[in-house]
């Protein structure tokens, strides 16, 4: 279980002397497996949006490809890995392993249906828009002369048929392997044979012809369409294909010695994970299927799901097709005027007042540049960062190294248990260490989820510090697409603050009388707690009480059954949650002054906002406002290392809480409503829509603009008023 307190029996420190009516926990709460494929199933919806261009819904059809996959790979492993243990823990909405499994098999079942219907639709329309998806029939003429050249010289030769026969026995299939099965005859006769074709991973799934006009084929299709190339003298009796997903999930081990050697050998294991999904397509025939079935092992423990077209993800590739008609129009992210102001010195910037960034509107580069600066910054003694995700061609893994090569004091602290991406910080680590950067990688058991920075810069006869606390990963590519916060401080309290932070994840010295910061896995949940409770006091004592919330995620139980109170007590909340969402709102008795929305758009939606009313609604200078690396879930409160930061600059209070956190309330073009029976329903645009997307893209940040302000007049400030 995620935390040791039943779900029915709320803890009194952290719930309080009552908690909401009792109601049964499936009436309580959704499940949190489903109410993922809840989620997505709104972005699989994106591709079938009119209102985004062609490539654009195309690439929406592929993330929930890719979001599939994963959460079999991570999510269904592991109740999978329960269900093989007998282990029979119930969820907290009361459904056992294996409950769940039969009800995410039948999901992902219909979702799965839905994306090759989907993309059966989005072909033909392609096709309309001159980007065509060949298949074998229309490769023909000079078209297939072409690609037989194409096929023998850059694919044949990195092909390996396998025959099927006892002296060569069935081979392993990786995770996500791409395989065709062909049942051959020799033409001169003889007993028909089996061949095994694994598709390398180095290969892309689409060829393109040459040409201005946009033609693709998919790999799968040229070689069958060239068996005769692939199998000369042999006569193709059926074909078929499948593919594999395997559990993914990397557990770490209390004993591991040396935590660096257990990652490189667990990442080579992943690909040899149990097999959880097993994707036939519709006309495997019943011999190939059987023999499938028998030699992948295992099939009880399998869940098989039938679709032609096997992995939808691959469909990003049609994406990069140079057709700007077809996409989302182009969008140049602004640099913070304020930094422009000060000459692009960002600690003068800083240190004039507090500043933050509100990405991908304003760019990533300000996080660059700061980082870059402090880098060459003669006076600059120090740096401090934590790295959780930093992609693949990172500038800030550079500019850390420049920092440590000009023989400054470089930390950095990398989480190897980043999901999918510890090969890369593996990488990462050691290049750093290489130049001279003292590299930490925190604790075995917990993850280090905050994304802070520190400089400590000499000025005079004393020392400052710099930091930068984001709401999302030190990520360049990922800061274009996601919406997240970045806030630069000078104000000591922080500094200090964040100066324990990184002596508890490389020291293990724990925190003592934190200034502004709260941290998990130590009070993060209570502190939230505590800003419910003076709600519920004010709804009591007769005075306005709201709470208004985004997050990505939503599902620890105590939090959610203190949510639950503050409802019953009065209080209105507005929740912004993006994905997974186990709280039902609007149950009467229960939770009907709770409303949750989910928004999905061109954006990803990522940053963490939470605001307390203290006795106003909106808008409100006098709410407590908070920003956080950590979504409401057990392991963020529980088993990894998360900041709550409280925001106090009225400027940056005004923009993060009038315009960001609003925006979100009232967006009804990109937004669903959550209602009680865990349907979610797509909002209708009102007689004014709006487009928080638009909005921001549109429109200059508050904080960011500085005295520029003085020029254009003041920035629109957002309002909500309930009825």
């Amino acid at each position: 279980m995620d935390h040791p307190n039943p779900v029915n029996e709320p803890a009194d420190d952290i719930i309080g002397e009552t908690s909401a009516p009792r109601i049964a926990p499936a009436e309580r709460y959704f499940n949190r497996e489903l109410s993922w494929i809840a989620f997505n199933e709104r972005v699989l919806d994106e591709a079938c949006n009119p209102a985004h261009p062609l490539l654009e819904r195309v690439r929406f059809l592929s993330i929930s490809g890719n979001n599939l996959d994963e959460f079999f790979m991570v999510r269904v492993a592991g109740l999978k890995g329960q269900q093989v243990q007998g282990i029979e823990d119930r969820s907290p909405d009361g459904l056992t392993p294996s409950q769940q499994l039969a009800a995410i098999a039948e999901r992902a079942d219909r979702l799965t249906d839905v994306q090759q219907t989907v993309w059966l639709s989005l072909r033909d329309q392609l096709a309309e828009a001159g980007v065509a998806v060949l298949e074998r029939d229309q490769i023909v003429g000079e078209t297939a002369e072409w690609l037989e050249k194409h096929f023998r010289e850059q694919i044949f030769p990195i092909l390996t048929p396998q025959a099927l026969d006892p002296s060569h026995p069935f081979p392993f299939i990786p995770n996500q392997g791409f395989t065709l099965l062909f049942d051959l005859r020799r033409l001169s006769g003889g007993e028909p044979t089996r061949e095994l074709v694994m598709l390398p991973s180095t290969i892309k799934r689409f060829v393109r012809l040459p040409g201005l006009q946009a033609r693709y084929v998919a790999i799968e299709t040229l070689i069958r369409r060239f068996t005769d190339v692939l199998f000369p003298g042999f006569e193709v009796l059926g074909d078929t294909s499948f593919r594999v997903i395997r559990d993914s999930d990397l557990e770490v081990e209390e004993e591991a010695e040396d935590l660096v050697l257990y990652f490189k050998s667990a990442i080579k294991r992943r690909r040899r994970g149990r097999i959880i999904r097993l994707e036939p397509r519709p006309d495997m025939p019943e011999a190939l299927d059987t023999l499938v079935r028998e030699e992948i092992g295992g099939l009880e423990d399998v869940i098989t799901d039938t679709q032609e077209f096997l992995a939808v993800g691959d469909l990003a590739e049609l994406v990069e097709e140079d057709r700007p008609d077809l996409k989302f129009p182009p969008f140049t992210p602004r640099f913070p005027e304020r930094v422009r102001e000060h000459g692009g010195d960002c600690f003068a910037a800083i240190r004039s007042k507090d500043i933050v960034v509100h990405h991908p509107y304003e760019t990533f580069d300000v996080v660059l540049a700061f980082l870059r600066q402090a880098a060459a910054d003669p006076d600059v003694v120090a740096i401090k960062q934590t790295l959780y995700r930093a992609g693949k061609q990172s500038a800030v893994i550079r500019a850390l190294i420049d920092a440590a090569e000009a023989g400054k004091s470089v930390t950095a602290v990398v989480e190897l248990k980043a999901r999918f991406d510890e090969e890369q910080n593996i990488n990462w680590a050691e290049a750093l260490e290489q130049a001279g950067v003292q590299v930490v990688y925190g604790f075995i058991d917990w993850k280090t989820h905050a994304k802070v920075s520190m400089v400590v810069r000499r000025e005079g006869e004393q020392f400052r510090t710099y930091c930068h606390f984001g709401t999302g990963n030190y990520h360049p590519i990922t800061a274009r697409i996601y919406t997240d916060l970045s806030f630069f401080t000078a104000d000591p309290r922080a500094g200090r603050d964040a100066a324990q932070l990184f002596n508890y994840v490389t020291g293990y010295v724990e925190p003592q009388k934190l200034e502004l910061l709260t941290l998990s896995p130590h009070g993060l949940r209570e502190t939230l707690s505590a800003g419910i409770d003076a709600e519920i006091d004010n709804a009591r004592a007769g005075l306005d009480a709201a709470i208004w919330v985004k997050l990505n995620s939503l599902v620890d139980p105590l939090i959610i059954e203190k949510l639950y109170r503050a409802s019953a007590a009065g209080v209105e909340i507005d929740l912004v949650v993006r994905g997974i969402c186990c709280l039902r709102p609007g149950v009467p008795g229960l939770s009907e002054n709770i409303r949750v929305k989910s928004i999905v758009g061109r954006f990803l939606e990522h940053s963490r906002i939470i605001a307390f009313g203290n006795g106003a609604d909106l808008p409100n200078p006098k709410a407590k406002l908070y920003i956080s690396s950590a979504d409401w879930m057990p392991r963020n409160f529980d088993r990894r290392v998360e900041f709550l930061m409280p925001i106090e600059n009225p400027t940056v209070h005004a923009q993060i809480l009038d315009q960001v956190m609003v925006a979100n309330l009232i967006d009804d073009e990109q937004s669903w409503i959550l209602h009680p029976n865990g349907e979610y329903e797509r909002m209708k645009p009102g007689k004014r829509p709006f487009n928080l997307h638009r909005y921001f893209m549109t429109n200059p940040s508050l904080s960011g603009r500085g005295a520029a302000l003085k020029n254009a007049g003041s920035v629109p400030k957002l309002t909500i008023k309930r009825d």
